[in-house]
């Protein structure tokens, strides 16, 4: 099994304290999207917030990359956090007080995006420097998994808190859980990092290396096409799940909650199912991870075709599950030969495919619900995507073989 990592106390410590960011963070995901389609009933307005949450990862990642790259990563890894919590606190506080509307939510989910951009290559560079460089593609599998376990715990807990207690003091709750994980990154030890010279490097210089890297390495140019359109579509699709849980099941926050508890089991499976495989071999990305993208997207077109509450909460789980594969392969695929100096750079444009393609899918999707409806915006777009990807992977199969 791939759970070498943990024989870190430094790492142990970062995944305990952690679960209790993350849970946060997924509380606060399914808080603002309940937000949005209580005060608008809109799938627009949903799928607006979730764009206006990863859209700044599509432009800022990268900026942020270059800075985590030449800077204390301990440091702005406690910056972030504390900038999270804060953002948290003064959104309980507009709630709490009836100054919320949509366009302070968009307000705030703007504000959350530029936080989430900075934390991507953050996290993505302190993880792998809390332990041994052979631990790595174990440190990403472990990870996903705790990440993945929040996924499926925050938005349950979520749903019954603002159910039992009201959207308010839900947002209090998630404030007071980044006490306890800000506390624990502060204590953490990290693993040297060489010295190249690169932190000397002119900003855009340094940011043009980090391109020029991802480009001109086969194995990781293939692992961000595979995230993007995977995520373009299918992760898309899971962030648009407000309407598909009241507006299409009737099902209310709690209905909410535990269809995002769903895909957070898929994706625990996911993780687990990574987990026993033996370690990813450096710089190749498995058969299995480039054809799991066509079951992904075809998923997308189960999920609109999904006749009863129960077939939704299986598909929507299942999607999870392959899409938490491929994003485990690909990051591993990515990670295991890079130097720790260039990480926040590569690691950051991997966060701009996954989170960008997040962001304008669910854009996307929630004006196309609106105009057709939801369920005939999962089958066009899942049918018109797998038909596209499957067409494409089959073109690179048999030009390899003709090579």
């Amino acid at each position: 099994m791939n759970l070498g990592a943990l024989k870190s106390n430094n790492f142990r410590a970062y995944v305990f304290g952690s679960a209790f960011g993350l849970l946060a963070i997924w509380m606060q995901r399914i808080t603002v999207g309940w937000l949005a389609w209580e005060m608008t009933e809109s799938a627009t307005m949903v799928g607006a917030v979730a764009f206006f949450l990863f859209a700044p990862s599509i432009v800022l990642s990268p900026l942020f990359g270059v800075w985590v790259d030449r800077m204390n990563v301990k440091r702005a890894v406690l910056v972030v956090q504390i900038l999270n919590a804060g953002l948290s606190a003064a959104l309980w506080v507009a709630v709490a007080s009836g100054t919320a509307s949509p366009f302070l939510l968009v307000l705030f989910s703007l504000l959350f995006g530029v936080v989430m951009a900075a934390n991507h290559p953050v996290r993505m560079s302190l993880t792998p420097r809390l332990v041994r460089r052979e631990y790595v593609g174990s440190v990403v599998t472990i990870v996903a998994i705790n990440f993945n376990i929040a996924r499926m715990i925050g938005p349950a807990v979520g749903g019954v808190l603002i159910a039992q207690i009201g959207v308010a003091h839900t947002l209090l709750v998630q404030w007071v859980l980044f006490l306890p994980y800000i506390y624990v990154l502060s204590r953490l030890s990290l693993r040297p990092r060489r010295d190249t010279g690169s932190a000397q490097e002119p900003f855009f210089q340094a940011l043009a290396a980090g391109l020029r890297y991802v480009w001109r390495t086969v194995s990781v140019r293939e692992a961000m096409f595979v995230a993007g359109v995977l995520a373009l579509v299918a992760r898309g699709a899971l962030e648009v799940l407000p309407p598909l849980a009241d507006g299409v099941f009737d099902k209310g926050a709690s209905g909410l909650g535990i269809l995002m508890s769903a895909t957070g089991a898929g994706a625990i499976l996911g993780g687990f199912s990574q987990a026993l495989l033996p370690p990813q071999e450096p710089g190749r990305l498995p058969l299995s991870t480039r054809l799991a993208i066509v079951l992904g997207l075809a998923m997308v077109v189960g999920l609109g075709f999904a006749p009863t509450w129960e077939s939704a909460l299986l598909v929507a789980a299942a999607m999870s599950f392959v899409t938490t594969v491929t994003a485990i392969s690909t990051q591993t695929a990515i990670q295991l030969d890079l130097e720790d100096d260039m990480r926040g750079r590569v690691m950051s444009l991997w966060a701009v495919i996954a989170a960008g393609g997040s962001a304008l899918g669910a854009g996307m999707m929630g004006i196309l619900a609106d105009a057709i409806g939801l369920q005939l915006a999962l089958i066009l777009t899942g049918t018109s995507s797998t038909s596209l990807v499957a067409s494409y992977l089959l073109f690179m199969h048999f030009r390899r073989i003709s090579q």
